[in-house]
C-alpha cells in the first residue's frame, strides 16, 4: 500500500519537483480512505480544513442557484486535487464537491499542506499553477455558455468526454440530466438536441451511452 501510495504521489502534478525521500516523508501526513457514490466532501458553508488527492473515480463541483438549478463547474478524474481554493483564504467558493461513482483519495490536512507549500516553494508555485489552470477553465466555461449556442457547447461536450474517456467513439455513464447540469441548460433542451444530432447522423443514442458518429462535423459544429 505504501508504494503504490508514493507511486501515486510522484505522479501529482504540484508534487512533480519533490524527490523520493520527501515524498515518502509524506506518508505520515496522508491518509488514504474509500468513498462510495454521493459522497459530499464539502459545502459551500465549510472552512475547508483538508485537501484531497483523488486517486480513483470521479468527483464533481458544483453550485446550487437559488432556483434549486445545478451547475456543474468540473467534473474531476485521477490525479486531480480539490479543497485548494481554501489555502489561499478563497473558502468554497459556494461550491460543492460530490463523489459520482466510489472513489480512492488521500487526503491531507491543511497545516501539513500550508508547512510543505512554506518548506518547498516549489511545491507552493505548483499550486497556483493549478488554481491558475481551474480559473481558465471556468472562465471558458463562462465565454461559452455567454456567447455559443447549445448545439455547438454540446458538440464540445461530447467530443471532450469522449477523448477523456477513451473508448473510441463511446461516452458512457452520463444521463441527459448530467449533461445539462454540465452546460448550465435545461434537460429538456438536451435531450432535443440530441435527438436533432441523431436524425443528422451525428451520433447514436443509448441508455446512459452516446455513440458520435461524425467527427468532422460535430468538430465543425463545436466552432460555431
Amino acid at each position: 500500500m505504501q508504494t503504490n501510495k508514493l507511486d501515486y504521489l510522484s505522479h501529482i502534478q504540484v508534487f512533480r519537483d519533490l524527490s523520493p525521500t520527501e515524498l515518502a516523508d509524506m506518508d505520515r501526513q496522508i491518509t488514504m480512505s474509500t468513498c462510495q457514490a454521493g459522497r459530499i466532501f464539502y459545502m459551500p458553508e465549510d472552512s475547508g480544513e483538508v485537501l484531497f488527492l483523488l486517486k480513483k473515480g470521479r468527483v464533481q463541483l458544483y453550485r446550487i442557484a437559488p432556483n434549486g438549478k445545478k451547475l456543474i463547474m468540473a467534473t474531476l478524474g485521477p490525479g486531480a486535487i480539490f479543497g485548494e481554493m481554501s489555502l489561499v483564504g478563497q473558502g468554497m467558493h459556494n461550491t460543492f464537491a460530490e463523489a459520482v461513482d466510489e472513489c480512492v483519495l488521500c487526503v491531507m490536512s491543511r497545516s501539513d499542506v500550508e508547512r510543505l507549500m512554506r518548506e518547498k516553494p516549489e511545491v507552493a508555485f505548483r499550486f497556483v499553477e493549478a488554481m491558475g489552470t481551474r480559473l481558465t477553465q471556468l472562465e471558458s466555461q463562462l465565454e461559452d455558455i455567454a456567447f455559443k449556442s447549445i448545439p455547438a457547447r454540446l458538440s464540445n461536450l461530447l467530443l471532450e468526454l469522449a477523448e477523456k474517456q477513451n473508448q473510441g467513439q463511446r461516452i458512457s455513464g452520463y444521463t441527459h440530466q448530467d449533461f445539462s447540469e454540465m452546460l448550465g441548460t435545461y434537460r429538456e433542451t438536451v435531450t432535443q438536441t440530441l435527438n436533432d444530432f441523431k436524425a443528422d447522423g451525428l451520433v447514436e443514442i443509448g441508455r446512459k451511452q452516446v455513440i458520435l458518429r461524425d467527427l468532422d462535423n460535430l468538430r465543425t459544429l463545436a466552432e460555431l
